[in-house]
């Protein structure tokens, strides 16, 4: 009979001990996933959506590469769930993008910049169009039509651009007293399609 107490005591023990170790490795786990979920992959809708925040930190999200500049790849575009939702990526230290990015689902880690646009920006560039030392980027003088469709841009010249920035701002600061445009991209440390 003490025998069987004693069995019967031990299992109990036993039973304590693995239920008390299963509520630690639940612990474990639940610790687990909220680090898989902190370190989870944004999608570029989250990156935009959470962008003022982020600036200056490392970022890591992922979306369909519609284009990359011709001149060098050193420019991509990522687009989020449409074609509204849309960021541009730098290659900086990486040289270039391959081209096999377009079209295909890519996953970015780098560091997401600000870029404002005020008075002062829009001015420079003025200056610059008038001097005629302005850079170009894309196709003719309206720009490319990617980092046209990312910011937003209406205007075909850069004189209707410039027009559409300064209507923008004056929108901005009415609504928000704010007196520029906040654009955002990342400078990629690195890239992989999926």
């Amino acid at each position: 009979m003490k025998t069987r107490q004693l069995l019967v005591a031990s299992m109990a023990l036993v039973a304590l001990t693995l239920s008390a170790c299963s509520g630690n490795s639940k612990n474990t786990a639940s610790a687990e996933n909220t680090e898989v979920q902190t370190a989870a992959v944004m999608s570029v809708d989250d990156l935009l959506a959470r962008a003022d925040s982020l600036v200056g930190q490392q970022v890591n999200f992922q979306g369909v590469c519609t284009h990359t500049c011709k001149h060098g790849a050193t420019k991509m575009f990522m687009m989020g769930s449409d074609d509204t939702k849309t960021i541009r990526v730098e290659a900086g230290k990486l040289g270039a993008f391959d081209t096999k990015c377009i079209n295909s689902m890519v996953e970015v880690t780098g560091t997401l910049v600000e870029q404002r646009i005020d008075e002062a920006y829009l001015q420079n560039w003025e200056a610059q169009l008038k001097a005629q030392t302005a850079k170009t980027h894309g196709d003719g003088e309206a720009g490319c039509d990617s980092e046209k469709k990312a910011r937003g841009e209406t205007g075909n010249t850069p004189e209707e651009r410039i027009a559409d920035f300064r209507e923008k701002i004056a929108k901005r600061k009415a609504d928000s007293g704010k007196d520029y445009l906040s654009f955002y991209y990342v400078e990629a440390q690195s890239y992989a399609i999926k």
